[in-house]
């Protein structure tokens, strides 16, 4: 399917199949995204008093600049945050922090230890669901501080990744179904067991830990600016984004393209879940039948509610890639220093397509960042195609 530009998707509880483009400009782009870019230092205190606390390298590919003609390209290595292969673990900490505290009445400046003292005393446990790194970033912070979580995971998850979140502490509970399917079973479980409903997704009426979680991953945005700034001295003309239910393409436009109009942000989906570009196409979240992809943490069928305003307006263009497409660039960056995992190799595999169907310009100027969410991990070899 890459050969022709083309895939197919189809709404989720609709017959109808439809034949898309792999890159749409986003026809709801508006340039009037109003947020406010600090960042709060409480969180950045938080994190560098995070247990295995420290900067994540940003990483030059001087190659893949030249092949391109701009000026630099940088890949944000996510593949070892807090010890864990993903920078999932930045949203998920701030998150359930910030729930703890206003639960147990505690100032955003107490320590994740005095968090967990409290949530501890308060019967505080945990529950959510998961493709893989979410829920481990989850199931991480619950055993730091002490307290319980279950993790709801959909029936594609293969045993080995079952069995890291097990390893963290958390108890984990097949569902017969898709990741959508699992955050029916995680409400339904929250609601009768009274346990903290803990998301990156958001909904009508479940709204303020998404928004917490979109927040800490401002952490990676203050260490990228102070990066760019000792590397080459200059802001990114563009940025490119994965796509699971939006929540941290989310933040990079929201920190991005307010404090630079000029930044361009893209966003990359598997051709297995292409939530979020159905929604640009149509105007309005529309979910979608998913299928089985090597970009397991971007295996979602509908847009977080939280997210859809400014993604809508702020998105410069959707690109689509598939897992052949992933896999050759998983390859080309391993080879280049950078330790990705399928989701974060996307991210070149959608750079590179940009080029060569002639919307990405050559500049000299341009600086180019990538980031990479997920290091390398054990997939399937996709079959190549012919």
């Amino acid at each position: 399917m890459s050969g022709s530009g083309t895939f197919k998707v189809k709404h989720l509880g609709h017959d109808d199949v439809f034949e898309r483009h792999d890159i749409l400009i986003n026809p709801g782009l508006s340039h009037t995204l109003q947020t406010d870019t600090s960042i709060d230092p409480d969180l950045i205190t938080f994190h560098r008093a995070f247990p295995d606390s420290k900067t994540t390298p940003l990483i030059e590919l001087p190659e893949v600049a030249q092949e391109l003609g701009v000026g630099h390209v940088y890949v944000k290595d996510e593949s070892l945050r807090f010890d864990l292969p993903s920078f999932k673990i930045l949203g998920a900490s701030w998150g359930i922090f910030k729930a703890v505290c206003e639960k147990t009445g505690f100032p955003s400046s107490a320590s994740l230890e005095e968090a967990g003292h409290a949530a501890r005393d308060a019967g505080i446990k945990l529950v959510s669901c998961t493709d893989g790194n979410w829920g481990r970033a989850v199931s991480r912070t619950a055993k730091y501080m002490g307290i319980e979580a279950t993790i709801f995971v959909p029936r594609t998850m293969d045993e080995a990744t079952r069995a890291k979140l097990r390893n963290e502490g958390a108890t984990v509970n097949v569902v017969d179904g898709s990741y959508d399917d699992s955050i029916a079973a995680t409400m339904k479980d929250s609601e009768s067991s009274g346990a903290m409903l803990v998301m990156d997704t958001s909904w009508e009426g479940y709204a303020q830990i998404p928004r917490w979680v979109v927040d800490g991953y401002a952490t990676m945005h203050a260490e990228v600016d102070r990066q760019l700034e000792e590397a080459c001295g200059k802001r990114p003309s563009l940025c490119i984004a994965s796509v699971g239910v939006g929540s941290w393409a989310q933040s990079v436009v929201s920190h991005y393209t307010t404090s630079d109009p000029e930044t361009k942000v893209v966003t990359v989906e598997s051709e297995a879940a292409p939530c979020l570009m159905e929604s640009l196409l149509n105007g309005e979240i529309v979910p979608v039948e998913t299928g089985s992809t090597i970009m397991d943490g971007m295996n979602c069928g509908t847009v977080s509610t939280n997210c859809w305003p400014s993604l809508k307006s702020g998105v410069y263009a959707s690109v689509i890639v598939n897992d052949v497409e992933a896999h050759h660039n998983v390859l080309y960056l391993q080879d280049h220093g950078v330790n990705a995992g399928p989701c974060g190799a996307a991210l070149l595999a959608a750079l590179r397509k940009l080029y060569k169907r002639g919307i990405l310009q050559e500049d000299r100027d341009a600086v180019v960042v990538l980031f990479s969410t997920e290091g390398h991990r054990d997939y399937v070899v996709p079959a190549s195609e012919v």
